[in-house]
């Protein structure tokens, strides 16, 4: 089970898809959407939604599923159970699943009256009297012996959204309630945990393994940009940029039950001291670096694999320039105001892997959310502009979420990078104090859309921030269960210290019990040891998962003018 916090629907969906399409384990997701009214192939909109949703401040969205039109918003408890069930069971048994999961729930949180109602779908409370109100809506979809969709109950809802704005499933006559309206005021966390468990009971024989994002945040503390402040600044502002810097991204850590961290003097084990030689393989690859006015990630943020990879022909570039939108807390790289793309980049990548001759090239990029598309639309010029001066090298892009935009992420999926790389980067419980503008929900569905588009999917995590072990095993089980088909996990090294703690260094054997998890549940490849990296052996894991149009050297790419 995993409680993701609010999610858009559209994020919320792309997972489900993932965990429909390529899940084996059973899956509950529990969450809260902002306001939104979803509809199913049946529904009569001109009858049914009696407003604008614009007006109101909902979307309104089609999905493939059972019912009529309904909504979800603040306030309410959205589940969708993602489970396999025996072939000779049917969608209206599995109804009766959730129903028994929703009517169990609703007793042991004192409102006994909730039941069925005859040929109604959903949970009614006092379904016998005169007076049915119903509290919660079912909507499933049932294929190939997996499910999606599933239920929404109301909790404290603004019932206008109920009541006014639309004919909830189309029963018109039947009024609806929450849990509010009944007299039983509880908090969202409280009906999680009683739903989690029927949950368990109906879906799990019991056993739960639960995860959940942190649950209490300040809505002023997640703003999406975080500019002016790089990552060394101390005391520049009235207040002291550098220390509030610090003190939210300790005040993140005590939400996710993290409490403190190495001191910054604490000396690394020997197995994280890697050993630097700059041989003249490393030194003519620099001059080839520093003639073609470029920079690489491998030097700007320190990568502790620098020699190694160089030796071997491997760095890793970026393109979209080097100052990112986003100030993650375990992230060197610089967050002042962007400057404006480099129009001809895409020529001078391209240029770059010809005269390399790059066989396996990565292009990396900041997280660029001043623009429209996130500048998905620049990676992806790079990419055609390698595949007409390079056609036989194969290319795999590391990139943002570009804030779960569809629409942008089909502009990169259209290009076709051989590989789309994107890191989810830790756990959910950790999300919010390690990339507090980006989302567990959201990575995942961003990786779930790039399998579905038919590319092969990458992720990266970075592991000593507070996680415990057994969180890394389920994000793994997660990110099997979207179609992942590599992951690479690596120790977390603090670059400043305004930046978050390192909680512990994990010992290599760890790291070797995590790879053999994660591809016993289905990924591919699994690349992990202390010193790993998103492009660490980069060619070699994209040899295990895929038939190379080329395998040589490799050359992770990416660019930007000094």
């Amino acid at each position: 089970m995993r409680w993701l916090g609010t999610v858009p629907y559209a994020e919320a969906l792309a997972v489900q898809a993932g965990l429909f399409r390529y899940g084996r384990q059973q899956h509950l997701l529990l969450l809260e959407h902002p306001h939104v009214f979803t509809y199913g192939p049946r529904t009569d909109l001109q009858r049914n939604v009696l407003v604008d949703p614009a007006s109101v401040g909902a979307e309104l969205v089609a999905v493939k599923r059972g019912g009529d039109v309904t909504y979800h918003g603040p306030g309410q408890l959205v589940g969708y159970p993602v489970v396999s069930v025996a072939n000779t069971l049917g969608a209206a048994d599995h109804v009766s699943a959730v129903q028994r999961v929703l009517v169990g729930s609703l007793h042991e949180l004192g409102l006994t009256s909730a039941g069925s109602l005859g040929e109604f779908p959903g949970v009614w409370v006092d379904a016998e009297s005169p007076n049915p109100r119903k509290i919660a809506a079912i909507g499933v979809r049932l294929a190939h012996g997996r499910t999606m969709h599933g239920f929404a109950l109301n909790i404290a809802t603004d019932m206008r959204y109920l009541r006014t704005y639309i004919i909830p499933c189309g029963i018109a006559g039947r009024p609806v309630t929450s849990l509010a309206e009944e007299g039983i005021h509880v908090s969202v966390q409280q009906v999680v945990d009683v739903v989690a468990r029927h949950a368990a009971a109906e879906w799990g024989n019991g056993a739960l393994e639960r995860q959940d994002v942190a649950w209490k945040h300040r809505p002023d503390d997640l703003s999406a940009f975080s500019r002016g402040a790089g990552a060394g600044d101390t005391v520049r502002t009235a207040a002291g940029h550098g220390v509030r810097r610090l003190e939210r991204l300790e005040g993140r850590l005590e939400q996710a039950g993290v409490s403190s961290g190495l001191a910054v003097s604490e000396r690394k084990p020997e197995w994280l001291r890697p050993k630097v030689v700059h041989g003249p393989a490393v030194l003519a690859l620099k001059k080839t670096v520093r003639d073609l006015g470029l920079v690489t990630v491998c030097e700007e943020a320190g990568c502790p694999n620098l020699s190694d990879c160089w030796r071997d022909g491997t760095a890793t570039f970026m393109v979209l320039g080097d100052r990112c939108t986003r100030a993650c807390g375990f992230c060197l790289v610089d967050t002042r105001k962007p400057l404006a793309i480099d129009a001809d980049e895409p020529g001078r990548v391209a240029e770059a892997v010809a005269q390399m001759g790059v066989e396996h090239a990565v292009l990396t990029m900041v997280a660029r959310d001043d623009l429209a598309d996130g500048g998905m639309g620049h990676v992806a010029a790079c990419v055609e502009a390698i595949r007409s001066r390079r056609p036989g090298t194969r290319i795999e892009t590391l990139v943002s979420d570009v804030g779960g935009d569809e629409a942008a992420l089909r502009l990169l999926f259209e290009a076709r990078p051989e590989i789309f790389n994107h890191n989810i980067e830790t756990v959910a419980r950790m999300q919010r104090a390690v990339r507090p503008s980006a989302g567990y929900a959201r990575s995942l569905g961003v990786l779930a859309r790039a399998k579905s588009a038919g590319l092969i999917t990458k992720s990266g995590l970075v592991v000593g921030m507070g996680e415990i072990s057994a969180e890394v095993d389920g994000c793994l089980d997660d990110l099997a269960s979207v179609g992942v088909d590599v992951v690479t996990i690596g120790q977390y090294l603090r670059p400043t210290s305004h930046h978050l703690p390192v909680a512990r260094w994990v010992e290599p054997g760890e790291f070797e019990r995590w790879k053999r998890h994660g591809e016993a549940a289905g990924i591919g490849h699994v690349e992990a040891s202390p010193l790993t990296r998103s492009s660490y052996h980069a060619r070699q894991a994209a040899d295990r998962v895929t038939v190379p149009s080329v395998v040589s050297t490799q050359l992770s790419l990416g660019l930007t003018r000094r």
